[in-house]
C-alpha cells in the first residue's frame, strides 16, 4: 500500500495530465476542431482589419450595379449616335448589332443580329459612323454575315475625293488597307480622303472609306497607297445596313 501511494505521489499528476490531453484530443477529433476554430475567430476578430462578410457582399453588389449603369449609359450613347448617323444618311437603313466575331477572323468577317426577316439581303452595304464597314455576303432569317473592308479578300472601287483619281482597294487584315491606281501618275498625297468610286458595282459612290497614310508612286506595276480606314472596324458593336442593287 505504501509503495502504491508513493508511486501515485510521484506519477499520479502525470497520469491525470495525460488523460486530460487524451480527452481533449478525442474531443477535437470528434468535433473536427469547430470549438477551437470558433474560439480562435473570437480572439482574432478585434484585431482584423478586413470588413465583415456582409459588408463585403454589399460593396460587391454596389460595384456590380455601378458597372451595369456605366455599360447601359455607353450603349445608350452609341445607339443615339448611330440613329443620328442613320438619319443623316437620308437613305433606307436598318440598324443591327454585331453579335459575333471570330478571333481568327477578326478583321475579315462579322455576324449581325438582323437577317432576312428584318429586310436585309445579300449585297447590302454596311456602314457605321466613320464610313464603310463592308458588304453582306450571307443572310439567314435572323442573322447576316458581313465581309469587312479590312479582309484581304475584299475589293472596293475607290477614289481620291480631292483629285478624283480612281483605283481599287483591298484589305490588309488591319486598320490599314492598300489602294492601287489605274493611272501611272495619280494626284494623291498623304491626308487625302478616300471614298467609294462612282463606277463601283458593289457600293454606292461617295461613301467615306479612309485617309491616305503613305504614298508609294514607285510601286510596280501600279502606284500604291496605304489607307487608314475611318470606320472603327476593330471595335464594332452596332452598324447600319443599307439596301443596295448593283447597276450591273
Amino acid at each position: 500500500m505504501f509503495s502504491v501511494r508513493r508511486w501515485w505521489e510521484r506519477y499520479g499528476y502525470q497520469l491525470v495530465l495525460a488523460m486530460i490531453v487524451l480527452g481533449i484530443a478525442l474531443f477535437i477529433r470528434q468535433t473536427q476542431g469547430a470549438l477551437i476554430a470558433e474560439m480562435y475567430s473570437q480572439l482574432v476578430q478585434p484585431f482584423q482589419t478586413d470588413p465583415p462578410l456582409e459588408e463585403r457582399l454589399q460593396t460587391a453588389r454596389v460595384t456590380e450595379l455601378e458597372t451595369q449603369l456605366v455599360e447601359l449609359q455607353q450603349q445608350n450613347a452609341q445607339l443615339k449616335q448611330l440613329l443620328e448617323y442613320a438619319e443623316a444618311q437620308q437613305l433606307p437603313s436598318i440598324t443591327a448589332p454585331v453579335i459575333g466575331r471570330s478571333v481568327d477572323h477578326w478583321w475579315k468577317q462579322a455576324i449581325l443580329g438582323r437577317g432576312s426577316d428584318h429586310g436585309i439581303k445579300e449585297g447590302d452595304v454596311v456602314t457605321s459612323p466613320g464610313g464603310l464597314v463592308g458588304r453582306v455576303i450571307k443572310v439567314t432569317p435572323h442573322t447576316s454575315r458581313v465581309l469587312l473592308v479590312s479582309d484581304s479578300a475584299s475589293r472596293v472601287g475607290a477614289a481620291i475625293a480631292r483629285s478624283r483619281f480612281m483605283g481599287f482597294m483591298r484589305g490588309d487584315g488591319s486598320e490599314l488597307a492598300v489602294m492601287e491606281f489605274y493611272e501611272k501618275v495619280p494626284d494623291v498625297k498623304e491626308g487625302d480622303q478616300v471614298v467609294t468610286s462612282p463606277v463601283s458595282n458593289l457600293f454606292p459612290p461617295g461613301i467615306p472609306v479612309g485617309k491616305v497614310e503613305t504614298v508609294n508612286l514607285e510601286k510596280s506595276p501600279a502606284p500604291e497607297i496605304a489607307v487608314r480606314l475611318t470606320a472603327p472596324i476593330d471595335f464594332l458593336e452596332w452598324v447600319v445596313v443599307h439596301p443596295f442593287e448593283s447597276k450591273y
